[in-house]
């Protein structure tokens, strides 16, 4: 991956997240950070 697709990456990531907190009320973010959590547990789990 080069610096031009991360950055467009980040602009993307942070973008939504100034979206979602600002514009929103910040569940979506809260929902998929804890989804993220349970994911990286059961990878943890099948490792």
């Amino acid at each position: 991956m080069n610096t031009r697709i991360t950055l467009i990456i980040a602009l993307l990531v942070f973008g939504f997240l100034f979206y979602d907190n600002v514009l929103g009320t910040g569940e979506t973010s809260l929902f998929l950070a804890r989804k993220f959590v349970d994911l990286v547990d059961w990878i943890a789990f099948w490792r």
